[in-house]
């Protein structure tokens, strides 16, 4: 009897332990499940409200740059009737004077890097009208706005991928902007392109950091010395280490955050370089000076 009731103690110590380990791998199951449904509730409504907030500034900001050009154009109005030609003695008939030619426009010297303008617009509609939240790394990643693709484009197709556009007066769209432009070019040249962010401080520095992770789905691998972005403090170690990328036959491209009060004469030699530059209405820095 002592055996069977020691038998029987072992078979249900037995069965306790297999229900044990049983509901014990249903509990990681279910936690796992739980730590992943709130990752996707963060990122979503994270992205969710981020998405919504750039929609509402973009559209503010459209709506002020149109009341005060529609301002403007409405001053610039001759409302007073022209005065009548005076009269003359007719002298037979005349042939009116030809009207001079006019002159055309001077030619906008344009990067090399940037002739396909075509495969230019094509991009900036594709971010437009087709936006890809889950792309591959480099490809932007957030809705674009007509206002952004205007940026973009001008920057791109009138200034030859050389000279300032207008902050938005939020540095995430600022980044928003640089992350359209870097994209294009990486879709153009690939892995020659090379970015190099020079800000005055490292918080902002920081804030470029994260808007490039966040529109252009780069890690922190994507940073450093050796990688696709680079962050400079200073002018001068970043002309040097774009001169070393330029004989490694790297594409250079350089974004000047608008904290920058001046602009080295020596970065102005590079093939691409973007400075966003501080609004005169509402200025947060002082304007570029060059040295």
């Amino acid at each position: 009897m002592q055996a069977d009731l020691a038998r029987m103690v072992r078979e249900a110590v037995s069965d306790l332990e297999r229900k044990k380990r049983s509901l014990e791998l249903e509990i990681e199951k279910l936690e796992r499940r739980r730590d992943r449904i709130n990752a996707e509730m963060k990122t979503t409504f994270a992205g969710a409200s981020q998405e919504l907030a750039m929609r509402v500034q973009s559209f503010k900001e459209y709506l002020v740059g149109s009341l005060q050009d529609l301002a403007t154009s409405a001053e610039q109005l001759s409302l007073s009737p022209p005065e009548p030609p005076p009269n003359r003695p007719s002298a037979g008939p005349q042939r009116p004077e030809p009207e001079p030619p006019p002159t055309p426009a001077p030619p906008v010297t344009r990067s090399p890097h940037l002739l396909d303008a075509e495969r230019i617009q094509s991009l900036l509609d594709q971010y437009r009208l087709r936006p890809d939240y889950y792309g591959p790394v480099w490809q932007l990643r957030r809705t674009f706005e007509p206002i952004h693709a205007d940026r973009v484009a001008n920057w791109m197709l009138e200034q030859g991928g050389r000279g300032a556009i207008k902050t938005l007066n939020s540095r995430l769209q600022n980044v928003l902007v640089a992350s359209a432009a870097i994209s294009m070019l990486h879709t153009m040249h690939g892995d020659r392109l090379r970015v190099l962010v020079l800000a005055r401080s490292p918080e902002r520095l920081g804030d470029w950091r994260r808007g490039f992770q966040d529109c252009l789905g780069v890690s922190r691998a994507d940073f450093g010395t050796r990688s696709g972005i680079m962050l400079f403090e200073s002018s001068e170690p970043m002309a040097q280490r774009a001169e070393r990328l330029l004989e490694n036959n790297y594409l250079p491209f350089i974004i000047i955050d608008e904290s920058e009060g001046k602009v080295a004469l020596s970065i102005l030699q590079f093939p691409l370089w973007l400075a966003i530059a501080p609004d005169p209405s509402n200025p947060t820095s002082d304007a570029y000076e060059f040295y």
